[in-house]
């Protein structure tokens, strides 16, 4: 099994499978999984909807600042971020410095597909969260384009083999996983 010199930070709209591909990619790696909005969440022991009641996103987004920098600095792992995290342009130098970003790449109908009958996301609590949705998605395209490698999902592929296609694509960075070096 290969070994991480440096954490794989997974970014990526609602619904393109950031969980559970990172934890079929830790899994394949022997590596531990870590979710920056499950640390978020036991931290203010909210919901991150709570929070967003409660606080509002901007002390959201700080919170995650603090809990991404905290996960970077620990043992290399596979980090799953919430869907804004990489907007941060803060958030974004952090990950580009210490570790490697990979964008899950989702068109707009499959995540739709995927979150649809979700009632945990708090950004799509409108009245047409499909609409919402689209205009989410197309606002952060660009920031997720900067991403350090950008991996396509496709409809049809089971999670383990989208963990075995980003296995794949880190292989081009030879600074990342352990054996490739």
């Amino acid at each position: 099994m290969a070994g991480l010199a440096k954490t794989v930070v997974l970014v990526g709209m609602m619904g393109a499978g950031k969980t559970a591909v990172g934890t079929a990619l830790a899994r394949q790696l022997g590596v531990e999984f870590r979710d920056s909005d499950e640390e978020i969440v036991r931290a203010a022991n909210r919901s991150i909807a709570e929070i967003f009641e409660r606080d509002g996103e901007p002390f959201f987004r700080a919170r995650e600042t603090e809990v991404i920098a905290r996960l970077l600095r620990g043992t290399p792992c596979i980090l799953s971020t919430g869907g804004g995290a990489f907007l941060s342009e803060a958030n974004r130098k952090l990950i580009h410095d210490v570790g490697v970003s990979v964008w899950l790449k989702a068109d707009l109908d499959l995540l739709w597909q995927r979150v649809r009958h979700k009632t945990t996301r708090p950004l799509l609590r409108t009245p047409n969260p499909r609409e919402t949705l689209r205009a989410l998605y197309e606002a952060r395209q660009p920031f997720y384009a900067l991403a350090d490698i950008v991996v396509e999902s496709q409809p049809d592929q089971s999670v383990e083999n989208m963990a075995r296609r980003v296995r794949e694509a880190l292989k081009s960075r030879p600074d990342v996983l352990e054996d490739a070096r």
